[in-house]
């Protein structure tokens, strides 16, 4: 019989590398704004376009897409709403993989990704091609909720929640940093979750374009 020594143990890890100001939950209710879109597979499309390489645009359909190279990838989901969800398992494209397929144009410095109801969130270069972001189109071994992004999401384990746009539609390569939907309601444009980096009064020069 155990002690419960082993499950403390466990516990007491997880919390340890939780960034500062979070708390652990197993699951949560998920938070969007505006109602979960309807999928129409003959209607969707995901696209990479702006400062490409070849200064065009690639788009795929939902089964083109399906055949891009997937991985998985297990990861922490950090809130900005003070939580945390551990071992989260997702499945998907690889940000790296992509820009093989879809590379962007040598001055690129950010991206924006583009979710449904013109819904933005940027991100720099450097941070979208980190192993660990993924084009989820599973969690937990099962396709992805409605509620959480169905059917394809960014995750960027990093950094706050919002950062991992749902019902992605696009990526737009960028030469110069822009704020996102929310970056312009004033949350933090870098949103790192372990420099607890949640609002944009906290920023300091070099942290983004002005407000």
């Amino acid at each position: 019989m155990s002690d419960g020594t082993g499950d403390a143990e466990r516990k007491g890890a997880r919390a340890a590398r939780l960034p500062p100001g979070q708390a652990l939950r197993r699951e949560h209710r998920a938070l969007h704004y505006g109602p979960v879109p309807t999928f129409r597979e003959h209607r969707w499309d995901f696209r990479v376009m702006g400062v490409t390489e070849t200064l065009g645009s690639h788009r795929w359909t939902w089964e083109e897409f399906g055949r891009l190279p997937t991985a998985d990838s297990v990861s922490d989901f950090h809130c900005v709403m003070r939580f945390s969800v551990p071992d989260v398992r997702w499945r998907g494209v690889r940000a790296v993989d992509l820009v093989r397929v879809a590379p962007p144009g040598p001055e690129v410095t950010h991206v924006m990704a583009w979710g449904e109801y013109g819904y933005s969130a940027n991100l720099p270069l450097e941070t979208f091609l980190g192993e660990d972001v993924v084009l989820a189109t599973h969690r937990g071994g099962e396709p992805l909720p409605p509620e959480h992004g169905f059917p394809l999401r960014l995750v960027v384990p990093r950094l706050y929640g919002w950062k991992s746009v749902k019902w992605l539609r696009a990526v737009e390569y960028m030469t110069a940093d822009r704020r996102g939907f929310w970056e312009e309601r004033g949350y933090h444009n870098r949103a790192d979750a372990w420099r607890e980096q949640r609002f944009s009064y906290q920023e300091e020069p070099g942290h983004g374009p002005p407000p």
